[in-house]
């Protein structure tokens, strides 16, 4: 997969997981494009090696399901981070 298409799976794959995710997450389109990054990064880390699974396709549905559940993955841990960070300043 090229960069540009890992890119544009990464931003749509966490747009995607904050619609899934109940409550508001913080972070504008480009904490959404990078969250998703990450998370589509950790998606295919633990598809390879859990399910011997890899991102290697764009169109590949698998692929999709990776990188969506690696974001959600990613933006609960963000929301724990930025959700103790609101607590302890009030």
């Amino acid at each position: 997969m090229s960069f540009l298409g890992f890119l544009l799976l990464g931003l749509i794959a966490g747009a995607i997981a904050k619609l899934i995710l109940p409550g508001k997450q913080g972070g504008g389109w480009f904490i959404t494009l990078l969250l998703g990054v990450v998370g589509a990064l950790l998606g295919g880390w633990l598809g390879s090696l859990i399910l011997n699974r890899p991102l290697t396709e764009f169109w590949d549905l698998g692929t999709w399901l990776l990188a969506i559940g690696g974001s959600i993955i990613v933006l609960l841990i963000y929301g724990l981070i930025v959700g103790r960070g609101s607590r302890s300043k009030a």
